[in-house]
C-alpha cells in the first residue's frame, strides 16, 4: 500500500496511483544524468529511496532504455509538437518515459500513459496526454536501430568510420549477452554442459539465455564470476607466472581473480571503501588470494618493484555503453581531458614500479582514442625504457598491426563486445 505523501505543512494528500512513484524514480533518475551528469548507477540509491524490490529494478528498466534510445524519442515527441519542448521540461520527461514504456517495454498504453500524468501539473499535463494520444494513434514506431546523440556519433565517426558507428547503434539497441570468465579454466567442458553457451576464449562461456546471476549454478561456489570478454583481455595479455603482480584501479576486482587464478601473487589496489568491499566478497565467493589495499595510485606506491603490473586507468567508460548507456550523454570532451591528465600521471607513477624485463599492461574501457592509442604514444615518446609487446594473434578480437589491441563495437559477430584499448609493454 503506498505512503500518503506530506504537503509542506505536515498535511497528507491520498496516497498515488500504483506505478506513480516508480516513474517518479525514472525521471529522478533521468535529470541526475542528462542535468547533473551522473552515472545511473551512482544516481539509483538517492533516486529510488522511496520505491523498493522490482519497482526499482523497473525505475532502472526505464531510464536506461530511455537513454539507449532518447534521439528517437525526442524526434517523436519533436514532430508532435508545434514548438519544441525544452529539453529538461517535465513535460518532456514525462512523454519520453510513457513512449518508451508503450513502445520498447511493452507496457499497455493506458498504463503508460495513467502512470506519468500525475507527474506533470497544469497545462503540460493536457499537452502529454495529447501528445502521447497522436502518437499512439498514429501508430508511430521507433526505429528498430537507435540513432546515438549527434555529437557521439560525429565523434566516432571521426575516429573509427561511419562502420562502426552503425555497429554501436546495433549495439545499444539491447542489453548484451552474459560473459562469464571460469576459476580453473581446465573445467571448460564441464561448465559450458552445465550452463550452455559457448567459449571464445580458453575459460570464457558466452550466455544469451540465463537464469539470474545469483541463482545460476557455480556462482555462489564461486567457480566463476561475471566478465565482457574484452574486459579479461587485459590480463590475458600478462598470462601465468609466479612473482608479483600489481592490480592498480582494481575494484571489483574481475582482473585481481584471473591474475590470481594464474598463479601471479597479487596485489590488489583500489581507492574506494565501497568498491574495496565488492573485490573481498568476490575474492572470499572464488577461494582466491590476494592482498588487498586501499589506497590512491598518486599516492601510494608498493615496497619494491613487481613483476608485472596491470592498469586499468579510471577513463570515460564509454566502451561499455551498451551496459551503461548513460556514458552517451554524460561524457563531454572536457572530461575526457581531465581523465587524460590522470591516466598520464598515473602511468608515469606505475611505469617506476616494474622490475627490468617485468610487464606494464595499460587498459582502459574507452572508444576515444585519447584515452587509447594517443595515451600510449605519449608515453613511448617518454619512456624509452619500455617496448610494445605485439598481442598474441589468438585472442578472441583482431590485434592491431601495431601490436596492441583496439576492441570495437560489433567485432565479435555473436553478442557482441566491450570497447577497449589494452597495451602490453616491457621495461628494458
Amino acid at each position: 500500500m503506498n505512503a500518503p505523501h506530506q504537503t509542506p505543512r505536515g498535511q497528507t494528500h491520498a496516497p498515488e496511483p500504483l506505478g506513480v512513484p516508480t516513474r517518479r524514480a525514472a525521471i529522478k533518475l533521468l535529470d541526475a544524468v542528462l542535468r547533473r551528469g551522473e552515472s545511473l548507477e551512482a544516481a539509483l540509491p538517492a533516486a529510488t529511496r522511496m520505491v523498493h524490490g522490482p519497482d526499482r529494478g523497473l525505475a532502472h528498466a526505464i531510464a536506461a532504455e530511455t537513454l539507449r534510445r532518447l534521439p528517437d524519442l525526442d524526434a517523436l515527441i519533436d514532430g508532435a509538437t508545434e514548438r519544441a519542448l525544452p529539453d529538461d521540461a517535465k513535460a518532456r520527461m514525462a512523454l519520453r518515459i510513457a513512449l518508451v514504456q508503450a513502445l520498447v517495454l511493452g507496457t499497455p498504453q493506458h498504463a503508460a500513459i495513467a502512470t506519468v500524468l500525475p507527474l506533470v501539473d497544469g497545462g503540460p499535463r493536457k499537452l502529454v496526454h495529447g501528445v502521447f494520444g497522436t502518437l499512439m494513434r498514429s501508430g508511430k514506431l521507433l526505429p528498430e536501430t537507435p540513432h546515438l546523440p549527434a555529437t557521439v556519433e560525429l565523434r566516432w565517426q571521426k575516429a573509427w568510420g561511419e562502420a562502426m558507428v552503425e555497429a554501436a547503434e546495433v549495439a545499444v539497441a539491447a542489453p548484451p549477452p552474459l560473459d562469464i570468465t571460469l576459476a580453473d579454466p581446465g573445467r571448460i567442458d564441464e561448465w559450458r554442459e552445465r550452463l550452455g553457451g559457448v567459449s571464445l576464449a580458453p575459460g570464457h562461456l558466452r550466455l544469451h539465455d540465463h537464469a539470474p546471476v545469483p541463482e545460476m549454478a557455480g556462482y555462489a561456489e564461486g567457480a566463476w564470476w561475471v566478465q565482457d570478454i574484452a574486459a579479461s583481455i587485459p590480463a590475458r595479455l600478462i598470462g601465468t607466472g609466479e612473482g608479483t603482480a600489481l592490480d592498480l584501479c582494481a575494484a571489483p576486482g574481475g582482473k585481481t581473480m584471473q591474475l590470481a587464478a594464474a598463479g601471479w601473487q597479487t596485489i590488489a589496489v583500489d581507492n574506494s571503501q565501497g568498491r574495496i568491499k565488492r573485490l573481498r566478497e568476490n575474492l572470499f565467493r572464488t577461494r582466491l588470494k590476494a592482498e588487498v589495499v586501499r589506497g590512491d595510485v598518486l599516492l601510494w606506491s608498493p615496497d619494491e618493484p613487481v613483476d608485472a603490473v596491470l592498469l586499468d586507468a579510471p577513463c570515460s567508460a564509454t566502451g561499455i555503453f551498451r551496459r551503461h548507456p548513460d556514458v552517451l550523454h554524460r561524457v563531454r570532451p572536457s572530461l575526457v581531458a581531465e581523465l587524460v591528465e590522470l591516466q598520464t600521471r598515473l602511468l608515469a607513477r606505475a611505469a617506476d614500479w616494474v622490475k627490468p624485463g617485468g610487464c606494464l599492461v595499460y587498459a582502459t574501457c574507452s572508444l576515444e582514442p585519447d584515452e587509447g592509442e594517443r595515451q600510449l604514444e605519449r608515453f613511448l615518446a617518454a619512456r624509452s625504457d619500455y617496448t610494445l609487446v605485439p598481442a598474441p594473434a589468438d585472442l578472441p578480437v583482431p590485434v592491431d598491426p601495431r601490436g596492441y589491441v583496439r576492441t570495437l563495437p560489433g567485432m565479435i559477430a555473436d553478442g557482441g563486445n566491450d570497447g577497449f584499448f589494452v597495451a602490453k609493454l616491457v621495461r628494458a
